[in-house]
């Protein structure tokens, strides 16, 4: 797993992997045009994706028919297809049984405390409580 460092300069898992279904759900949100979708996606994310990979990653998802794009003046505005609304209903109810634990826990951890969780013990097992 490739990893990058944030602004702060502490590491963490790269998430380029995530970029087809961010466009996705932000798609699911409204239609937008591809520099509104790289500013969306750079607020999430801390860093704006450049054209060189916001693009590729639309034109792919045009090709699978998931998007489609209509002109509005010099502006190519993309929306889910009904395909695109239906694949990103399954990705996340994938990415929820995947990870949706992680999540849970990292919402139960008081205001204040650490979201890290602690390295288990040599045998794997969660300390006892």
């Amino acid at each position: 797993m490739k990893m990058v460092k944030e602004d702060e300069g502490e590491e963490m898992c790269d998430m380029r992997g995530m970029l087809s279904f961010t466009i996705l759900w932000l798609l699911s949100r409204r239609p937008m045009y591809g520099q509104e979708l790289a500013t969306e996606i750079g607020n999430r994310r801390g860093d704006k994706p450049n054209p060189g990979t916001i693009y590729p990653a639309l034109k792919e998802l045009a090709t699978r028919r998931l998007i489609v794009a209509s002109q509005q003046g010099r502006n190519s505005v993309y929306e889910l297809t009904t395909e695109g609304k239906a694949t990103l209903e399954r990705s996340m109810e994938y990415f929820e049984r995947a990870y949706g634990d992680i999540f849970n826990e990292l919402r139960q951890v008081p205001p204040g405390a650490t979201k890290v969780r602690a390295k288990r013990p040599s045998g794997g097992r969660p300390p006892r409580a």
